[in-house]
């Protein structure tokens, strides 16, 4: 299982590297779109959202690419495949003639930037990228077999760049320097706030930020390590110099002591020469064949003089690349450098973000909590007011029977005791007609002393006899409305309760609407209505 995992993970991570490339190729050409719609005009080399789709394009045409091994290092460039564009559709060999003739571009990234931008100004950068993924057996020359090249996104992108066919652009390729232009992707065209944002999209603004993040983290890793095999390279290359720097020297005192043993030769050589002019021929025969073998070793020490300075031709010249070579690594590295400063920042950026995201996604939990603590509370509210009035409802029926009730025994009462009552009232007039007789009597009748002490006390009986018949019929007829009374509530009952300020009976509104003035009271007072009658003929008959 651990093998399997080994042999998987590179496998997850391009796979992972192209889903992150196809998302970033979809928010560069819709914004690129969109911008350059409501802009509605040529766009140029300068428009911010085009220079980061040129970017976007290129990180997907390196993807997946097989590196060639030079003298130099490892070489990557995405202008081999598009070379074999002229050959799968021959209107783009007008534009790669027209890139090898640009004489400001010096390398193969920089003609291959041009290219791109002279196929987007045909409208014919989706036909051609269409026209190259469909030849899978030409790319596979270039590419891995996981590339986004090779793989579904890279057709889903050239079916994107249909819509870059309403887009008018005009570019200047004469002093422009496309070959050391810096392409790192700008997060934050593409990055939205999130207060624009509710429900599902806030949720997929929150998904493409996670994924561009993730995408941040992967290119990270991949220029860390870019970085440290870069800087392994350095190493080497300088152990490497130190090597051969060495080895010049040790070449350099070996031609130096040939020479100074071809010197030597030499004057041994003109010494033998002059020696056997002077000498006999058989010293003159040992002499030329020492002559002879100091000639061969002279040749000899010569041709290994040329072999020592072709050596030191070629270790100069090694050498003098191994300089460009590492001016070149140090540009590179120093490119790499900026370009991971700037995604580190743009990572900070992003980490700021989602911390103000997830800040404002917790606030709004505790609203929501708050907002549901709230509705539990007026639920709890309603559910009491609905019972109150349902008891409310059931006092009304209550009091509704208790007054129907008392309004049958009203009637009960009236039927039992209405003619008693009616009997009472004539009995009364009766008796104060009689009182009112006698007083006349007594007022035109000229009796002593003690005769009208006796009258005095016949009228003072006669005035009690009627008091108590008055009290009994207000007491019979205050008595149904007492009884029907009871049963209300106590403001009610207190609303239908009059005293009469003469029997000081308790009528309601209806029997006590009268006011009169009273012995025991020089302001009218309120009295029930048969007190008012009473009083009204005991008043008119009265002379004071």
């Amino acid at each position: 299982p651990l093998l399997d995992t080994e042999v998987d993970y590179p496998n997850y991570l391009m796979a992972n590297e192209r889903m992150n490339l196809m998302n970033m190729a979809k928010l560069s050409i819709k914004g690129l779109i969109e911008s350059a719609l409501n802009l509605g005009r040529t766009l140029d080399s300068d428009y911010a959202p085009l220079q980061q789709f040129f970017v976007v394009m290129e990180h997907c045409l390196k993807h997946g690419l097989k590196a060639k091994k030079t003298f130099l290092g490892q070489n990557k460039s995405f202008w081999g495949p598009l070379e074999l564009v002229e050959k799968l559709v021959p209107e783009a060999a007008e534009i790669t003639a027209s890139v090898k003739d640009l004489p400001g571009l010096k390398t193969p990234v920089g003609r291959g930037r041009a290219w791109l931008r002279l196929a987007l100004m045909q409208k014919k950068l989706s036909e051609y990228m269409k026209a190259l993924i469909n030849k899978k057996e030409l790319l596979s020359e270039f590419y891995e077999p996981n590339a986004l090249m090779m793989e579904e996104e890279g057709a889903i992108i050239a079916g994107l760049l249909v819509g870059l066919n309403v887009i008018d652009a005009n570019f200047c390729m004469k002093g422009e320097d496309l070959d050391s232009q810096v392409g790192v992707i700008d997060f934050s065209m593409y990055l939205k706030d999130g207060n624009s944002s509710k429900g599902s999209e806030g949720d997929g603004q929150i998904t493409a930020i996670l994924d561009q993040k993730n995408y941040v983290e992967e290119l990270n890793r991949h220029l860390n390590a870019t970085v440290n095999n870069l800087q392994a390279k350095v190493d080497a290359l300088e152990k490497s110099n130190t090597k051969l720097t060495e080895e010049l020297a040790v070449a350099n005192n070996r031609i130096i002591t040939l020479q100074e043993e071809m010197e030597r030769v030499k004057e041994e050589s003109s010494y033998i020469l002059e020696s056997n002019r002077k000498g006999p021929k058989q010293d003159r025969t040992s002499e030329g064949q020492a002559l002879s073998e100091a000639r061969k070793h002279l040749k000899e020490e010569t041709q290994l003089r040329l072999d020592v300075e072709k050596e030191l031709e070629i270790q100069i010249s090694m050498r003098q690349e191994m300089e460009l070579a590492m001016k070149m690594l140090e540009k590179d590295v120093c490119e790499k450098q900026d370009a991971l400063v700037s995604l580190r920042q743009q990572l900070d950026d992003l980490r700021a973000l989602k911390h103000e995201l997830a800040f404002k996604l917790q606030s709004s939990d505790l609203g929501v909590k708050q907002k549901s603590e709230l509705n539990s509370r007026l639920e709890e509210k309603t559910n009491q007011m609905a019972a109150t009035i349902k008891q409310l409802e059931q006092r009304l029926r209550q009091a509704e029977r208790g007054r129907q009730s008392a309004e049958l025994d009203n009637r009960l009462f009236k039927q039992d005791f209405g003619d008693k009552i009616n009997s009472l009232q004539l009995e009364v007039e009766e008796l104060t007609r009689q009182r009112t007789g006698k007083k006349e009597d007594f007022k035109t009748t000229d009796i002593p002393g003690r005769f009208s002490e006796d009258g005095k006390h016949k009228i003072q009986e006669e005035n009690v006899k009627l008091k108590k018949s008055l009290e009994e019929n207000h007491r019979l007829q205050s008595h149904p409305m007492d009884e029907q009374v009871t049963d209300f509530p106590p403001n009610l009952l207190f609303s239908l309760q009059n005293v009469c300020k003469n029997c000081t009976g308790t009528f309601c509104d209806a029997c006590s609407t009268n006011e009169l003035p009273l012995p025991s009271s020089i302001k009218p007072e309120r009295v029930c209505n048969p007190c008012h009658k009473h009083l009204m003929k005991q008043y008119s008959t009265s002379p004071s």
